[in-house]
């Protein structure tokens, strides 16, 4: 079963006012340092927020399902719901690992992680036949998390974003629910059921994951979805552990951005989820963020008899007029977090416990100067861009002078090979590069980490090699301390990578 909290508001009520707010408003815009809530506050942090031993409205999608995690039955349910526990991710982790751990709740998890699985595997590898669509896409998109100190808030450590099973085991029971309130919607209201489609990427998007491939030796098929993820699964090099990752980064960089629709207003085989590899989804399980599951929980609970429906619910056109402000509200959000990134860097961070990862970096490099094994990632005609695993971070390495600036020696752009040349000295995507990391304070209403290069050396360009213990980091590691993750809660942030997870310290209490 999955259930996620209910908003219970509709235009027919009392609550008009706030529907008018959150439909154009249509999503929860996140920023450095504050999140827009799209839900008055009340809603989002309490009524409709899934809390551990706490009764709480819900809806709920119920699997009778097998051993095997073949579906024998599916229902929907308006229901109340207490949930038995509050748990991070890790913390679900530790109790599907420790075999001493017999409770119920313990075992549950575990067939909850063992179905997960089995789901996965289907998903991705036989989507033909499970989905009757081409095989899911598994792509890539770096996370790191930073350490706080409690009392500067500055960033005094780092780390790779660790991915558990328990990730994995909720985003694919929040799928199942997705794709199995779509078929109902879509069975129940054909005409005007609100679904959510990713079209098929043009040729001409792929052609720098084929140059690069094939540079390397690796043919990139990108005939169908099925293809491609059999390309990258099989584009793997022993000597660089990070190839095959930087591969499905560019892959991601190459797709079409998924957009909401009204069903009536598109032929059946426009439907598809490429990425997904399914012919048909939607979104159910967020409706304190997303309003576009507001309305996918009103035409469920009339499909299932616990509503009435209204005119402009079953009105295709005004379905469709929705879905594009819905996408154009998406699209904004997106632009708003990035300028706010852009105007917040330079500032002194003084509650945040959550930020965005651009801002952190340049507080986690005040102080320091560091080199770090890097990757090219894309060549341009006038820079490098440059990926540091370590940190998660794609940075520009500049190789044409920029305003004011006058270079030494002259790189040569190739287009047809995508490579920049100097002297004896080649790029192509994903050689390996070291950089030297530092933090431009110059303008302190736009600070930003620097890259050079270090190796390979080109005279009169590279910058000498620094010995790692030069990095000199503002707090003793001393002050250090383990933290929780955050709340294991399916709907509290987004989740394509375009935040980092930093966590705060907590001062020790005397």
């Amino acid at each position: 079963m999955l259930s996620n909290a209910l908003v219970v508001l509709s235009p027919t009520t009392e609550d008009r006012e706030i529907e008018v707010r959150i439909s154009v408003g249509a999503t929860t815009v996140y920023l450095v340092d504050k999140r827009i809530d799209m839900v008055p506050d009340l809603l989002s942090s309490n009524l409709c927020s899934l809390r551990g031993n706490e009764e709480r409205f819900a809806f709920s999608c119920i699997w009778e399902i097998t051993r095997d995690a073949n579906i024998v039955n599916t229902k929907f349910h308006k229901s109340i719901i207490r949930s038995r526990q509050a748990m991070t991710y890790e913390e679900a982790q530790l109790k599907i690992d420790d075999a001493r751990q017999e409770d119920e709740l313990s075992k549950s998890l575990r067939s909850l992680n063992s179905l997960a699985k089995i789901l996965k595997r289907r998903r991705i590898d036989n989507g033909q036949k499970y989905y009757g669509f081409s095989r899911a896409l598994v792509l890539a998109s770096p996370e790191i998390r930073f350490q706080v100190d409690s009392e500067t808030h500055d960033p005094i450590e780092v780390e790779s974003k660790k991915l558990r099973d328990t990730n994995s085991m909720v985003e694919e029971f929040m799928l199942l629910a997705n794709i199995s309130v779509a078929k109902k919607i879509l069975e129940e209201f054909p005409e005007c059921a609100l679904l959510r489609r990713h079209p098929t990427p043009p040729v001409s998007n792929f052609e720098p994951i084929i140059k690069a491939g094939k540079k390397l030796g690796f043919d990139i098929n990108i005939n169908s979805g099925k293809e491609l993820a059999e390309s990258l699964d099989a584009a793997v090099r022993p000597d660089n552990p990070y190839f095959n990752t930087m591969l499905r980064i560019l892959a991601t960089r190459c797709m079409l951005q998924a957009v909401y629709f009204a069903s009536g207003m598109m032929q059946k085989d426009e439907y598809a989820h490429y990425g997904l590899a399914c012919p048909i989804y939607t979104h159910f399980t967020s409706p304190i963020r997303r309003y576009a599951d507001v309305m996918v929980h009103r035409l469920l609970a009339v499909c299932i008899g616990a509503d009435a429906t209204f005119p402009d619910l079953l009105d295709k056109r005004k379905s469709q007029a929705l879905s594009h402000n819905l996408n154009y509200r998406n699209r904004m959000a997106q632009y708003a977090g990035r300028a706010s990134v852009a105007l917040h860097t330079h500032n002194i961070l003084t509650e945040a416990i959550t930020l965005p990862f651009v801002c952190a970096l340049q507080l986690f490099f005040r102080g320091r100067i560091q080199d770090e094994q890097g990757y090219v990632l894309y060549v341009r005609k006038n820079a490098l861009q440059i990926l540091i695993p370590k940190y998660g971070f794609e940075g520009t390495l500049y190789v044409s002078p920029r305003k004011g600036e006058k270079l030494q020696v002259k790189f040569i752009y190739n287009e047809e090979n995508q490579s920049q040349r100097c002297g004896d000295v080649v790029f192509h995507t994903f050689d390996p590069v070291t950089v030297q990391l530092s933090l431009d304070r110059s303008n302190l209403q736009h600070e930003r980490v620097v890259l050079q290069l270090v190796k390979p050396h080109i005279p009169n360009f590279s910058v000498p090699s620094l010995d790692a213990s030069i990095s000199t980091p503002t707090k003793d590691s001393a002050k250090r301390k383990e933290l929780k993750d955050e709340p294991m809660e399916q709907d509290s942030a987004p989740t394509m990578a375009s935040e980092t997870n930093i966590h705060k310290k907590k001062k020790k209490k005397k």
